[in-house]
């Protein structure tokens, strides 16, 4: 992918986010888009290496579209200035829409790529049986904790999303009671694009998701739940 011209267009766009100067530019878009697809399907293709349940994902279905929701938002530019993608086995890269873990990344105008895997705000229901995870397997959540790949390549959980108190029916004392506080279980990096060497950013993204599949295998163990119940 020319990554110089997909940073400049976003650059670009971030400053002229308006509908007449997208429409002008489109053309552009349309052939980035399309170079950005070959990424994600090679991705795939490379993450299929040691997580099969992915290999199926439909790589134009794991694309973000670049149109915001502004209908309940005071923020009314139109698009993203950055281009995504979200890969798991059914397609669903959404939480609302009970995907599961996912892998996640992004590219911004600026050079930075944006690396992620796990659940990021799952819904109560989906919450609630990941904390009971945690407790439940309490020793298997401890040994994720010391993965070394994975606290290597990655800054730690998103903890901007926390309860300030323990959630409703979880022991305040448990041992985990930190990351029970959490409202998802996704850990996330952010580098340096290397601009000047596109054939690197396949191998580069595949070898950060190598480092998370101990993180999303342990979420493929969350038992399935049926309580709508809301969690805090």
């Amino acid at each position: 992918m020319h990554l110089r011209d997909l940073t400049q267009y976003l650059t670009e766009l971030k400053d002229n986010n308006n509908r007449p100067w997208f429409i002008m530019n489109k053309p552009r878009y349309d052939i980035l888009r399309e170079e950005f697809l070959v990424v994600v399907t090679e991705l795939i293709a490379e993450l299929g290496k040691f997580d099969k349940q992915v290999i199926a994902c439909n790589p134009k279905k794991a694309l973000f579209r670049i149109n915001r929701d502004i209908r309940f938002s005071n923020d009314k530019r139109p698009y993203k200035t950055r281009f995504s993608a979200g890969i798991t086995p059914n397609d669903k890269r959404r939480p609302s829409a009970g995907g599961g873990p996912t892998y996640y990344f992004h590219i911004e105008g600026d050079g930075t790529l944006g690396i992620g895997a796990g659940e990021y705000l799952p819904p109560p229901a989906r919450l609630k049986a990941i904390r009971e995870h945690i407790v439940n397997d309490a020793t298997g959540f401890a040994k994720l904790m010391k993965n070394k790949a994975l606290r290597q390549t990655y800054d730690g959980f998103d903890l901007d999303h926390t309860l300030q108190r323990p959630p409703k029916g979880f022991d305040p004392d448990h041992v985990h009671i930190e990351h029970l506080k959490m409202k998802g279980v996704f850990v996330w990096t952010e580098v340096k694009l290397s601009l000047n060497e596109p054939d690197k950013l396949v191998p580069q993204l595949a070898a950060g998701f190598k480092d998370a599949f101990a993180l999303v295998s342990w979420l493929r163990n969350v038992p399935e739940t049926f309580d709508e119940a809301a969690a805090d």
